[in-house]
């Protein structure tokens, strides 16, 4: 067992600062996601902005009636739109992916990291047991097994959270994409 108070202090801080990290490095995976979604809605609305504001300008300068509406209806066409929604429903998805990737890849990062510390931890509790402490030893083992049940629950809620971001991106680009969503 741990032979003073500073030993179980230090470990049971070793193990929170794993949980700090992860949380830490996650949140800032997930701020650079929503700076890029940011980034393309504001990228969206500025091209629609100026697409509108072009299509002002060509009616504006048609020489007739019927050149305007010709103009009109030539930027009115089914589909001149849906080029622009599958462009940022691509661009989505690989923001998204991004994400999910970097979400996955520190998860497993810090969860290995974790198992392995609390590998060591057992190892060094179970060492150092003083006869009669076995009662106490299994207590322990206990605390931090289940602390590291923990951190896989965060995990895995983690990685629910991403599965769900997915499946409502899905949903969404099988409304904006020709073809109800059937990409080649």
């Amino acid at each position: 067992m741990f032979t003073s108070p500073e030993q179980f202090a230090n470990a049971t801080k070793t193990l929170f600062d794993l949980q700090m990290q992860t949380f830490n490095a996650l949140a800032g995976k997930t701020v650079k996601g929503v700076e890029q979604v940011v980034a393309l809605n504001m990228n969206a609305a500025k091209n629609t902005m100026d697409s509108t504001l072009q299509a002002g300008r060509d009616i504006a300068q048609a020489g007739n009636p019927k050149a305007a509406f010709e103009t009109l209806s030539a930027r009115m066409q089914p589909g001149a739109g849906v080029t622009n929604a599958a462009e940022y429903t691509t661009q989505l998805k690989a923001i998204i992916d991004d994400m999910h990737n970097e979400f996955r890849g520190a998860a497993d990062a810090h969860a290995t990291e974790a198992k392995n510390t609390l590998s060591a931890l057992i190892y060094d509790v179970t060492q150092n047991v003083k006869p009669g402490s076995e009662n106490a030893v299994e207590i322990m083992k206990s605390a931090i097994e289940n602390a590291f049940k923990g951190y896989e629950q965060v995990t895995a809620a983690t990685r629910q959270a991403v599965q769900t971001v997915e499946e409502q991106f899905q949903r969404a680009s099988t409304i904006v994409t020709p073809g109800g969503g059937k990409q080649g």
